[in-house]
């Protein structure tokens, strides 16, 4: 009998992903023009965005879902091996700067930890209870949503992250590349997208890579324009931590009330650089701690604070 690590159970199993399909049309790829291997590239991506979008349904449930765990308080954690490690782990570190989130409101686990994002740790992602270790540290709980995220759909770790964490109350989300995956099967919510074996032979990284990535910027961006992180498309909970923010700062409170850059400068110096509270003192003309008082009262969220200010 052939056991579930043996070398030849794995074999068939990869050989009936979508993802680690052969395409023997493509075997005299190393032979072509350089112009004609990227127009081939360039084709394969295009057909990325078709994918996510037949998965949107299962994407808008996730998120909102998603969205009323973290607005009482809960993580977003995802959890992935290799390229779909390294992408999770990505979004995460993005959210600070561009959503002024507290670094452990969203974040990124990955099989083999922090020394993984950039050398391979062989056999983490064959651990199942590796994820659930790395969950216990962070003490995952009900009010938290864990991504497992794995383009096969049949990573251990990732697998492993989601049954862990919904074992103790969490929301979970699987992200896979193929269809009929254990880890969709496995999550609350289960998104697939299916888009078809790759330019190379089983390198995930290429079009299904793409594919994750886009749905983890929906995952993120998307709550947190449900949590009031924006105000229409404006970012104005940016976190001015540089000179590039700091002069994009400006221009977003700008672009918000028309304001000219003398009124700026002062609406700023009144909210300690909080775009925000800046943008609220200028559109409702109070000072700096009502604006802190109006969005604290409105958990947030602009809009309702500019109505509860003006009546």
């Amino acid at each position: 009998m052939i056991s579930p690590s043996d070398p030849r159970d794995l074999r068939v199993q990869l050989e009936s992903l979508t993802t680690e399909a052969f395409r023997p049309e493509l075997a005299g790829i190393d032979r072509l023009p350089t112009l004609d291997i990227a127009r081939l590239m360039n084709d394969e991506d295009a057909t990325v965005a078709g994918a996510v979008a037949r998965r949107l349904p299962e994407i808008a449930a996730a998120i909102d879902a998603l969205a009323a765990r973290m607005a009482r308080g809960g993580r977003l954690v995802y959890a992935g091996a290799g390229t779909a490690g390294r992408l999770g782990v990505l979004d995460a570190s993005e959210c600070p700067p561009t959503f002024n989130t507290d670094p452990a409101q969203v974040v990124g686990l990955i099989a083999g930890g922090p020394q993984a994002l950039v050398t391979s740790v062989e056999g983490a992602e064959d651990s199942g209870e590796l994820a659930g270790a790395d969950l216990d540290a962070l003490r995952v709980g009900p009010d938290d949503t864990v991504v497992g995220i794995s383009a096969s759909g049949r990573t251990p770790y990732a697998i492993g992250a989601v049954e862990h964490a919904r074992a103790r109350g969490a929301l979970t989300i699987g992200l896979a590349c193929n269809s009929g995956s254990a880890l969709a099967a496995a999550a609350d919510h289960g998104i697939e997208t299916v888009v078809g074996p790759e330019l190379l032979t089983g390198s995930t990284r290429l079009k299904a890579g793409t594919a994750q990535k886009l749905v983890l910027n929906m995952l993120s961006t998307i709550t947190m324009i449900r949590l009031g992180k924006t105000y229409g498309n404006l970012m104005v909970d940016v976190r001015a931590s540089n000179d590039k923010l700091r002069a994009r700062s400006r221009r977003i409170v700008a672009l918000a009330t028309g304001a000219g850059e003398d009124e700026i400068e002062r609406a700023l110096a009144a909210t300690d650089g909080e775009v925000k509270n800046a943008i609220l003192t200028i559109l409702a003309e109070v000072d700096g701690p009502t604006a802190a008082r109006l969005l604290q009262e409105s958990d947030g969220h602009l809009r309702a604070a500019l109505a509860a200010a003006t009546g």
